[in-house]
């Protein structure tokens, strides 16, 4: 299964650039059966995908969780701001 592919069709309706939006398989340390989704965004459009309270974060991660359990696969997945990152690399 294309996770990332499935992971683009639910964000890119939440964020105003669907462009912008990086997603990144991060390998697992630990079980060769889990699988970590990274997924990057403006700061702007990371507070839309992350919702009040979490709540459309998890939706995301429910919805990513169910195609893994099709395959025995785990699956993680984080959010994080590209401005955070463009700071970092300006300092």
């Amino acid at each position: 299964m294309d996770y990332k592919k499935l992971i683009h069709t639910i964000v890119d309706s939440f964020v105003s650039d669907p462009e912008a939006i990086l997603i990144r398989e991060i390998p697992s340390e630990t079980k060769k059966d889990d699988l970590t989704f990274l997924i990057c965004a403006p700061s702007n459009d990371i507070a839309r995908l992350i919702g009040k309270k979490g709540c459309i974060a998890n939706a995301i991660r429910e919805v990513v969780s169910i195609a893994g359990k099709l395959e025995n696969k785990k699956t993680f997945i984080k959010f994080e701001s590209l401005e955070g990152e463009e700071n970092k690399e300006g300092e």
